[in-house]
């Protein structure tokens, strides 16, 4: 992938004028000889013998040369293995180059904005999307972008570089067990330190410890976000842009390259598994930066609400105990996560690792920053609260118990009960693009009977739960419940054309066990 880059050799300078003539002086003569030659031995045979192979010659004759058939087959073998494995396989036709291409710049050209305009129809108009659309009709968008954006200021730069050096220290520091992902279509294999869930308590330990000796508190942090939402969006584009240089000509191992053009290369990343001398990018990214905000801030707005209202309102509870519940097991199981699309699939690139540092923490919060902010904060009563705590714990529950089946499964070779049954499973057999044989399970039973991608029908609703307490009076704190729906649809997508890329005859065969993708008996 990386010879592209690489121009041809130039041209031999021209020869002087003096040799120009003297060469075609010395061609002529030997045209002269030659014809010479031809009119003496005319209509005689010539006596003299062919001269016998050379060593090389005879070699060569030996030697047959690959058919068309066979060079089509290896190149479509590579292809498949790329499709299965790289981020970009199979995503830049998905729709047609034109509408794919649109789409990217598109996404490109507005998320930054729709970060930080979440943060302020959420803190400054109260999630009025009338009120919104009435300040951007009365300034037009450009005059509503000068007005509304938060420019980072010296307090929230401090902020946002202390937090990412303490997550980049803890990543590398803690103690914690190496862990071995996955081989890669290219025979490399993913090495990380599994340290998630003491880096989780030493986050929260960090913060509080900040808090009592008076280097920050839960009301400079909601008053900074949105400077720091703002600041990580623009920092993070430029982080994107090194990494796609960095895959194209500096890259970590085999597993990178070219999509075809700079915009995918932008967009999908050029690196699979990029790193900084020991740091794991992929690792700090998605799990030490991106979802540690997402366990954090949701307590620091709920202390900021006890901080302004004198007491901690049970929909501001009920919602910090589910999201910090599901982030919990999230850390419990870092390791599986290291198995997942996000990692094993998905490239170093905008689309993953700008939404892993500014996405998440804007929109993935945003339920929770909301529900802080509503003034005055709303009092579920126990009835509810109970309700909403019991159903949203048992929904990410069961979207661990399904991930634990998967995982347990694939470790003891099928030999456990499902369910209290002997687990139906598919010997899926593949290749990597070297051609080496691998064997992967399939899971047919337990909750992967139900669908194929069924974890994330409780992942949905543990969403839908955490966001509940916001009521039913606006649509605006759902858009993370509506946002996940659609991205974890379009994922069962893009899976289910890698896994059949990737397994081929196999993954029919599991397709006909388990038919459907996410919700049985409708898709």
């Amino acid at each position: 992938n990386r010879s592209r880059h690489f121009s041809p050799p130039p041209p031999p300078p021209p020869l002087p004028q003096q040799q120009r003539t003297m060469a075609a002086a010395g061609t002529s003569t030997r045209a002269a000889r030659s014809s010479s030659r031809s009119r003496t031995g005319a209509g005689k045979k010539s006596s003299r013998k062919s001269p016998s192979p050379t060593p090389k010659s005879r070699k060569n004759k030996g030697i047959k040369k690959p058919s068309t058939t066979t060079t089509t087959t290896k190149k479509k073998k590579k292809k498949n293995a790329q499709e299965q494995h790289w981020g970009s396989g199979g995503d830049a036709d998905k729709y047609g180059a034109f509408i794919n291409a649109a789409g990217i710049i598109l996404l490109i050209a507005t998320t930054p904005f729709l970060a930080v305009m979440i943060w302020d129809v959420f803190v400054n108009r109260n999630g009025s999307v009338s009120n919104l659309v009435s300040s951007i009709s009365r300034k037009t968008f450009k005059g509503y972008l000068k007005d509304m954006l938060p420019w980072p200021t010296k307090d929230a730069i401090v902020h946002l570089l202390s937090y990412a050096t303490f997550e980049a220290l803890l990543q590398l520091y803690l103690p914690g067990k190496k862990h071995f992902g996955p081989v890669t279509a290219n025979g490399n294999i993913p090495e990380y330190k599994a340290n998630g869930v003491l880096s989780l308590i030493t986050t929260y330990a960090g913060f509080f410890a900040a808090w009592h000796f008076g280097l920050t508190s839960p009301k400079i942090v909601y008053d900074l976000f949105g400077e720091i939402l703002f600041a990580m969006s623009m920092f993070a584009i430029f982080f994107c842009l090194f990494l796609t240089f960095k895959g194209l000509y500096f890259p970590t191992d085999s597993d990178s390259g070219s999509n075809g053009s700079f915009l995918y290369d932008f967009y999908w990343g050029t690196e699979l598994y990029p790193k900084f001398g020991p740091l794991n990018v992929k690792q700090f990214t998605n799990c030490r930066f991106g979802m540690m905000a997402w366990a954090l801030l949701p307590v620091v707005f709920a202390c900021y609400q006890y901080e302004r209202d004198e007491f901690l309102a049970d929909s501001v509870l009920a919602c910090v105990i589910l999201m910090c519940s599901y982030n919990a097991k999230f850390f419990y199981w870092e390791t599986g996560y290291f198995n997942s699309m996000d990692i094993m699939h998905d490239r170093a690139g905008y689309y993953i690792c700008w939404g892993c540092l500014v996405w998440v923490p804007s929109l993935y919060v945003s339920p929770a920053l909301y529900i802080s902010s509503i003034k005055p904060a709303v009092q579920l009563g126990t009835t509810k609260f109970c309700a909403i705590v019991v159903a949203g714990l048992l929904s990410i529950w069961i979207n661990y118990d399904s991930d634990r089946q998967r995982q347990e499964a694939r470790r003891t070779k099928g030999n456990m009960l499902v369910w209290g049954k002997k687990p139906r499973m598919i010997k899926a057999k593949y290749e990597t693009i070297e051609g080496e044989s691998k064997t992967s399970l399939l899971l047919a039973s337990g909750w992967w009977s139900i669908s194929r991608h069924f974890h994330y029908l409780p992942e949905i609703a543990a969403s839908f739960f955490w966001t509940l307490p916001a009521g039913f009076d606006k649509v605006v704190p759902y858009s993370y419940v509506i946002f996940l729906t659609i991205l974890l649809f379009d994922r069962s997508v893009r899976d289910d054309r890698r896994c059949a890329a990737k397994y081929g005859t196999y993954w029919k065969q599991y397709c006909s066990i388990v038919p459907y993708k996410v919700i049985p008996g409708i898709f």
